[in-house]
């Protein structure tokens, strides 16, 4: 009879503890350049304009009754409405990410075939 590779088991209680830490690092991976102060806001350009309606802010009446709804008015979301984003990306941080990924991308093959092995040797040696 040939072996059959049975995997190991891992109790529910151990997979709710990985499910947990695993999204307690991902929070603080994706919060921590926030309280590093790592981030810069974007540099934005507001246009200034002499008279604030939703007309000249290029609102048509049903998106100017949902700003309504949320408790602004044309003063208060010209704000949010006229700041434009500034979406350049910048040459050096964009290859650190790059190589960051196709690094981990290669680590994961590396180890996956590295597992897939020991468990062809265990099942066929």
């Amino acid at each position: 009879m040939k072996n059959i590779y049975i995997p190991p088991k891992q109790a529910a209680f151990g997979q709710v503890i990985d499910s947990i830490i695993l999204l307690i690092l991902i929070y603080v991976v994706l919060l921590s350049p926030i309280l590093l102060g790592l981030t810069a806001p974007g540099k934005s350009e507001a246009k200034k304009l002499e008279q604030v309606t939703w007309e000249t802010l290029e609102q048509n009446p049903t998106m100017a009754a949902q700003w309504e709804k949320l408790g602004y008015n044309p003063e208060k979301a010209a704000e949010i409405i006229n700041q434009k984003f500034d979406y350049t990306i910048k040459l050096i941080p964009f290859i650190i990410t790059a190589l960051v990924v196709i690094g981990y991308f290669l680590m994961v093959l590396k180890m996956s075939e590295k597992e897939y092995r020991e468990v062809i040797r265990e099942k066929f040696d």
